[in-house]
């Protein structure tokens, strides 16, 4: 049976991203961002959020864009929020006040934050900088913000309606019916949880540190395994996760110069994300070809097959629906 590949592939250069993705979006340091939906519609406040892959996977994949220092402030999610370096350097920082702890993040690290914790992202290299989030469950929530973004956010004319619709007080009226969102109070700012950065760096797994934790699939020595999240099979064999979340998806690196795995049904949703190198998959009777940014999710139940075809080591992330 053929595919449309029109529905199913997301070249990362054809995507239309939002300019004001969020309330913080006319405010320093958050003004010159973008934000992409790659695989369901994530958590754009944006409601012209263009949505490349909208079929409902069990977990939603988007990107941000950022220039230098620029980033997202301050947030919480109720699902899980998994950060995939593409480039750049990105510091985190966490706690209502942002001071709790911070980390650096390079090329190729992945970071799983914890739910229900405030947290905040900033481009800190000399360019444009690129970073891939992958979320957890058909419908990710809503965003919490601290007070003190949408005070800010406010003097700027930008609010959240009580529905959590975004609107422009410069250039529109609060509709009839609708009010503002109402900030935390300090009670329930005491709610929410605080890590060390000692307690999140338990979360992160570095680029740098990657060959130790490469395993082989003891298929001709060909396919280097990282894990990071839920189990993971590959030519009958279980690898487990580094990472200890539950975040509804599993997260794997496959790499390797022949990096391959030959033809399986997954009865789940699936979705490639190529860090480096050219990749070829096969698809029941289709053959596509992905490279470096770009996102390719096979139909459920359909028959798949991928190989590293760039005649030099290449990696490609592997997301899948927790059965």
């Amino acid at each position: 049976m053929s595919i449309n590949i029109d529905t199913r592939l997301a070249r990362f250069n054809d995507l239309i991203p939002s300019k004001i993705p969020f309330v913080e979006g006319k405010l320093k340091g958050h003004q010159d961002r973008l934000n992409y939906s790659i695989v369901g519609p994530g958590v754009s406040e944006d409601s012209k959020q263009n949505v490349k892959i909208a079929e409902a996977h069990g977990f939603n994949i988007g990107a941000v864009s950022a220039a230098p220092m620029n980033g997202s402030g301050l947030h919480s999610h109720t699902t899980a929020e998994v950060f995939l370096i593409f480039s750049g350097s990105w510091r985190f920082y966490w706690g209502t006040d942002g001071k709790e702890g911070e980390i650096v993040l390079n090329r190729g690290d992945v970071a799983s934050f914890p739910t229900n914790m405030f947290r905040g992202f900033q481009n800190v290299s000399d360019q444009q900088a690129l970073m891939f989030v992958v979320l957890g469950e058909n419908d990710p929530g809503v965003i919490t913000w601290t007070p003190s973004l949408l005070k800010k956010a406010k003097e700027t004319g930008m609010v959240l309606l009580d529905d959590n619709s975004l609107i422009d007080l410069d250039k529109n009226e609060i509709p009839n019916g609708k009010k503002l969102i109402e900030p935390l109070q300090e009670n329930e700012l005491n709610q929410f949880d605080h890590y060390t950065s000692q307690e999140i760096e338990k979360f992160v797994i570095r680029s740098i540190d990657q060959n130790k934790y490469f395993l082989d699939d003891e298929h001709y020595n060909s396919n280097s395994i990282l894990n990071y999240l839920d189990s993971f099979n590959i030519h009958n064999k279980d690898f487990n996760p580094y990472i200890d979340h539950k975040t509804g998806f599993g997260l794997t690196l496959l790499h390797g110069e022949n990096a391959h795995i030959h033809t399986y049904i997954l009865p789940e949703s699936e979705a490639y994300l190529c860090l480096e190198g050219e990749w070829e998959i096969t698809c029941n009777d289709s053959k596509i070809k992905i490279g470096p940014k770009d996102t390719f999710s096979p139909p459920k139940n359909s028959s798949r097959s991928l190989k590293n075809i760039s005649g030099d080591k290449g990696s490609i992330f592997i997301i899948r629906q927790k059965k």
